[in-house]
């Protein structure tokens, strides 16, 4: 039986010491800077010592002008003798007792906070759609500025492999930039990277095969995958098969599939969410706890790629029910570790079975905005609440205390808010 103890091989030939991961969470530790600092190698040395066999760090943003966060660590540029040597203490931090960490590399693009950019690029000039004035007005992008972006995600790679970072992800969801590529709901260009599933995916693949031909053939390559976009007339199940045999045609080592964009939050659990993905499903597979197995089993029928699930799993029973059905190879887990650092050496000593799931409990109540608020508003602040309590806690970690279990989330949520504010003033 296939269980989250075994070690994996994947096809670059390294090594997994067994099948847990830490999937990527933004951090929002850096400073105006936008390095790594102290705070990030207290936080990820404490992560990689909790047990997971693979650690992937939170988005690090290839341009300074687009981050999802204005507390994102950023490659957009080459660093010197002293910057690299803190890269290089980011990889040994993520690294400890045999864990392997590989840097994810993202580029926001439209859902870049107007607090850092009022104009981000994105493929086509199409606004973000939420409550308030969070988002700015996107811009169309050239050709030469999609040149650059690719030429960024491949520098950024090679600054993380230098550092010591054993491989890269690649975040092609969600709905940033080249999660908007793909979706025909944000990409209505004319040009050689617009119309066709082909076109439209043609900037992740040329990321792909870049840094596959360039990069050492035992550095780490993965692509973070949406299944679908969750909107009508969005990006396709079908379409995101597609994109999968191509990316193992182009050598990914493992496909992280996740799904939704900061507009339908299949990733996130928001309120209301958990329950239209479940009336999806055959009722077969309603009591799985990961949200997104069907499409990962429907990938494996169409690829041998090696596949990480990210997204509900709580039990060593499921994750093994996972592991053993053949459906993915990689367990990932996020928000858990954020309350329950070591929560992966738990489960694989047995001291523990499960970890409950602390957003089920998180909510601010429909009073706080008043009874006649808009739903959507409504639905929308308690998301991003919902996430402070995660945030505040990774801060906590980072700071050299114990996470919390409880705390008010709406004062969590102001509080976020003003540091975010704060930072993007440091930014000016």
């Amino acid at each position: 039986m296939t269980t989250i103890a075994d070690k994996f091989r994947l096809p670059c030939g390294t090594t997994l010491k067994n099948r847990l991961a830490k999937a990527a969470m933004t951090e929002q530790l850096a400073n105006s800077d936008l390095m790594p600092n102290e705070r990030h190698f207290r936080l990820y040395e404490r992560w990689s010592r909790g047990g997971a066999g693979l650690i992937i760090t939170g988005n690090v943003q290839v341009d300074r002008k687009h981050l999802e966060h204005p507390g994102n660590i950023v490659i957009d540029r080459k660093p010197g003798g002293p910057s690299m040597d803190l890269f290089r203490r980011f990889a040994r931090s993520a690294q400890q007792d045999g864990a392997r960490a590989i840097m994810q590399l993202s580029h926001a693009g439209r859902q870049t906070p107007i607090l850092v950019n009022t104009r981000p690029l994105a493929p086509s000039a199409v606004k973000v759609d939420l409550p308030g004035n969070n988002f700015g007005e996107p811009r169309s992008m050239t050709s030469a500025q999609i040149d650059t972006v690719i030429g960024q995600f491949v520098q950024a790679a090679h600054v993380a492999s230098e550092a010591g970072f054993s491989g890269v992800q690649v975040h092609s969801a969600h709905g940033y930039l080249l999660s908007s590529f793909l979706s025909p709901l944000t990409n209505h260009r004319a040009d050689r990277y617009g119309g066709r599933l082909e076109n439209r995916a043609k900037v992740l693949m040329t990321i792909v095969d870049r840094i596959r031909a360039e990069l050492p053939e035992d550095f780490i390559l993965s692509v973070k995958l949406n299944s679908s976009d969750f909107q009508k007339g969005g990006l396709t199940t079908e379409d995101s098969l597609q994109v999968a045999e191509w990316l193992e045609d182009s050598g990914v080592d493992l496909l992280e599939i996740s799904g939704g964009s900061y507009e339908q939050p299949a990733m996130m659990d928001m309120e209301g969410m958990e329950k239209r993905y479940e009336e999806k499903k055959a009722e077969s597979t309603k009591k799985r706890e990961a949200y997104f197995l069907e499409f990962a089993e429907a990938v494996r029928a169409r690829t041998n790629m090696p596949l990480m699930v990210t997204g509900g799993f709580r039990s060593r029973q499921g994750m093994n029910e996972a592991l053993e059905s053949g459906a993915c190879d990689i367990i990932g887990i996020a928000r858990p570790l954020c309350v329950k650092p070591e929560f992966p050496n738990q489960l694989l000593s047995g001291e523990v079975d499960a970890v409950k799931s602390y957003e089920k409990n998180l909510r601010i109540g429909p009073g706080i905005l008043g009874p006649h608020s808009p739903l959507k508003i409504m639905k929308t602040l308690n998301g991003f609440a919902v996430m402070a309590f995660f945030y505040e806690n990774i801060a906590r970690i980072a700071d050299g205390k114990e996470p919390v279990e409880n705390m008010n989330i709406l004062a969590a949520f102001i509080r976020g808010q003003k540091a975010m504010a704060k930072k993007a003033r440091a930014l000016k």
